[in-house]
């Protein structure tokens, strides 16, 4: 049993990174994927044409891809959850009476 080796796996509380593309921004893109996926088929099945389709879905793809990879680059792992909750913050908190603030002695 002393000449065990063990793998220390040195990723421990690492975001996930796939490509450049930090945690939930690899779920946004898929879903992106998909939803071009079903567009596709859509107008595929109405009769457009499928040099038109193709055409809409690869510059619709591009800029999926290059959105995605803008807010990963920008907020990072959490940043954009932060974003989200900064908003939800007042600005200012009004108060027309000093009572919330004095001790009332019984």
């Amino acid at each position: 049993m002393a000449n065990s080796v063990y793998k220390i796996n040195k990723g421990i509380n690492k975001p996930v990174e796939f490509r450049g593309l930090k945690a939930q921004y690899i779920w946004y893109l898929g879903g992106g994927l998909v939803i071009l996926l079903i567009l596709f088929a859509i107008l595929y099945v109405i009769g457009i044409n499928t040099f038109f389709c193709v055409g809409l879905i690869v510059v619709l793809g591009t800029g999926l891809f290059i959105q995605v990879y803008k807010l990963s680059n920008k907020y990072g792992e959490h940043g954009m959850m932060k974003k989200v909750a900064k908003r939800g913050v007042p600005h200012v908190v009004k108060s027309y009476s000093r009572s919330v603030f004095c001790k009332r002695s019984k």
